[in-house]
């Protein structure tokens, strides 16, 4: 048989496989109004499973391929049924009464910010809000804890570095709260180390800094032999330097630091990586979508089960989402049950992903939807 014979052949079981796959779909539309006339959830995982089975065993040498196609199948079934009955009403409903404009040029907005002044997350505070003076608070969880209790209307924090990866102590704070994210914003940094005057390089022994700096700049640590001193924040470690009447001891903290607390710089930009940069959110208990919005971020658990996780990243890409990040932490008080905190590229502007998010919201446990915003 000649290839051009192979392929008229398989063009002929695309057709038939077509007018099969359409047949199916209009089953699943039956069944839709069955489980809405009949008070039935959409998504039933031990009928998923029996089908998935039977397929994978009746399948014989391609039966991991075909559990893979039927399972592929059976996610746009249910897709359709979601669409059919309009799920996620709930999250729909947050979605279309969301604020649309921050007010970055209020000088009137209670923000707060992590660190001292000074700190990296307070110069991304200012390219947020330019008019505002923030509220410092010098660990995240008492940021968190502020804006809980409604002490502030914004928060300002670092959640991953270029270099040193993400701030885990963050995300798990965003997992166990669950503030909306309004922007996000990176910002380069460049280290200076910083010392009183009269301190020499070759004097120091010591070197202050928050652990994520300290991280940062880990080559130049390590080739001088210097002891590590972890700080709450940058800021915070110039002001500790800057108290000290020691000349053994630098900082590692921002230009503006070091001139704040009046800190001779000893060495500029000497961070492991020259384009080391750090990403800032602007976190809310309320919920902001701007009209320029293209990154989306949520949250929810998955049980330690084979693919799980894997068929929900298939149904994000299936919509032409781009994911940009993706964070486990364990989920608490739980036998090997886990969060993710997923950022991708999207805006819910397009029907199919506010579709696809809604689906997820009815069929997740633990789903919340972080926030659609601008990431600058």
């Amino acid at each position: 048989m000649s290839l051009e014979e192979i392929r008229n052949e398989i063009d002929a079981i695309d057709e038939e496989l077509l007018s099969l796959f359409i047949r199916r779909m209009e089953c699943s539309r039956r069944v839709a109004q069955y489980k809405y006339d009949n008070g039935l959830p959409i998504f039933n995982a031990q009928r998923e499973e029996q089908i998935l089975d039977k397929v994978e065993s009746a399948a014989g040498d391609y039966g991991s391929s075909a559990r893979q196609l039927y399972t592929s199948i059976i996610q746009l079934s249910r897709s359709l049924q979601h669409d059919m009955l309009g799920s996620g009403e709930n999250l729909r409903q947050h979605i279309l009464h969301a604020q649309k404009h921050i007010p970055y040029a209020s000088d009137d907005q209670r923000v707060i910010c992590f660190g001292v002044p000074g700190t990296y997350a307070h110069k991304a505070c200012r390219s947020f809000f330019p008019k505002v003076t923030p509220v410092f608070r010098p660990t995240f969880h008492e940021v968190f804890t502020a804006l809980e209790n409604e002490e502030a209307d914004f928060a300002v924090i670092p959640i991953e570095n270029s270099s040193a990866g993400s701030v885990t102590d963050v995300y798990d704070l965003m997992l166990r709260y669950r503030f909306s994210i309004a922007a996000a914003i990176s910002l380069p940094i460049d280290h200076c180390l910083a010392a009183k005057e009269g301190t020499t390089l070759q004097s120091i022994r010591q070197i202050y800094s928050h652990e994520q700096a300290l991280y940062q700049c880990s080559d130049y640590l390590r080739s001088r032999a210097l002891q590590k001193e972890v700080c709450h924040s940058t800021a915070a470690a110039a002001a500790m330097v800057s108290e000290s009447d020691r000349h053994d001891i630098a900082a590692i903290c921002s230009e503006e630091a070091a001139e704040k607390y009046g800190l001779t710089i000893l060495l500029r930009g000497f961070q492991n990586n020259p384009h080391n940069t750090t990403r800032f959110l602007l976190i809310t208990k309320n919920l902001y979508i701007e009209d320029s919005a293209d990154k989306i971020s949520l949250c929810f658990s998955l049980p330690h089960v084979t693919g799980s996780l894997y068929h929900i990243l298939g149904r994000l890409a299936a919509d032409g989402l781009n994911l940009t990040k993706i964070e486990s932490r364990p989920k608490p008080n739980t036998d090997f049950e886990y969060l993710f905190y997923l950022d991708f590229t999207g805006t819910i502007k397009d029907p199919r992903t506010l579709a696809l998010l809604c689906a997820l919201s009815e069929e997740m446990t633990d789903f919340s939807f972080l926030g659609n915003y601008k990431s600058m």
